[in-house]
């Protein structure tokens, strides 16, 4: 009786399904899915490490809103192009299955002056180089998104020392002459840091201060690397010097984790990547439903 039973089971498993017709009216209609695409461009300010850009495809982004990160540590928006990743860029940019591809564009830190290789001039090549990338990414087919640069986090006498301020002026600029979607990411950044103060501020970096940067920073101003810890670069034992942009990123592109007051470890990360949603939210409606908050 059992070895009938398993036997006649054996054979109905055998034999094939009936048809499910596609106009079936006892099924729903399928609806065609429409997804689309994020690509990151930046510096390591927008990285997967030392950057905001990793948390942001991590956290902010639903399942039909692919999210590629393609920044680069030690890069400007002349290096960038010059050694090829902006090519790769170009690629993902092809629209494939998405509906819509948006490419989000952030530098400013190391096209500012003392980067040798990196730098740019502020008033003609780095306007002139953001220009060049709105308009590939259209040629592409795709949507420009300008993101002003990420502050630092470096303070005197208690006020936020806002040295990137020119070059957010400049994506400004940019972004109104060629009708591009801005992220301010600068204004939001500086706002919301210059309102944490100096102290609060260290606990978005990789690393934990040394104690005789807490010191300076609870007297409102913020210090380099003590002479007592490893330096992260050559010089920089004061607040201002733009080199401490790469104390994460020595040799280039080769991340190393430390403190400096512009680079992001997990709290520092999840907080801008938020901004970054929200800001894009608000300025791109058409993603609004797949970004999460």
């Amino acid at each position: 009786m059992h070895r009938c039973l398993a036997t006649a089971l054996a054979f109905a498993s055998l034999a094939p399904w009936p048809a499910i017709a596609a106009d079936d009216p006892m099924r729903p209609p399928v609806t065609p899915i429409q997804a689309s695409k994020i690509v990151l461009v930046g510096d390591s300010t927008t990285a997967v490490q030392g950057g905001w850009g990793g948390a942001f495809c991590d956290r902010h982004v639903a399942s039909f809103l692919a999210c590629t990160n393609l920044a680069r540590g030690g890069r400007s928006t002349y290096n960038y192009r010059a050694e090829g990743s902006w090519g790769i860029a170009l690629h993902e940019m092809r629209a494939g299955p998405f509906d819509a591809v948006y490419v989000l564009v952030q530098f400013g830190h190391n096209d500012q002056p003392g980067k040798p290789g990196r730098s740019t001039d502020l008033a003609t090549e780095y306007p002139d180089n953001l220009r060049r990338y709105v308009a590939e990414i259209r040629a592409a087919g795709a949507h420009p998104v300008l993101v002003t640069p990420l502050t630092r986090r470096q303070f005197e006498d208690g006020v936020l020392v806002d040295d990137l301020a020119p070059w957010a002026e400049a994506t400004r600029t940019v972004a109104r002459e060629l009708d591009v979607t801005l992220v301010d990411l600068h204004a939001r950044s500086r706002a919301l840091v210059q309102g944490m103060g100096p102290v609060l501020a260290m606990r978005a970096a990789q690393r934990p201060a040394a104690p005789e940067q807490v010191t300076a920073a609870q007297a409102g101003t913020t210090i380099g690397t003590p002479p007592s810890a490893p330096p992260a670069t050559p010089a920089a034992t004061t607040a201002r010097p733009a080199a401490q942009d790469n104390a994460a990123a020595e040799p280039m592109g080769q991340a190393k984790l430390a403190f400096d007051y512009t680079h992001l470890g997990p709290e520092g990360a999840a907080l801008f990547a938020a901004i970054v949603a929200d800001e894009l939210a608000q300025q791109v409606p058409a993603l609004r439903h797949n970004l999460i908050p």
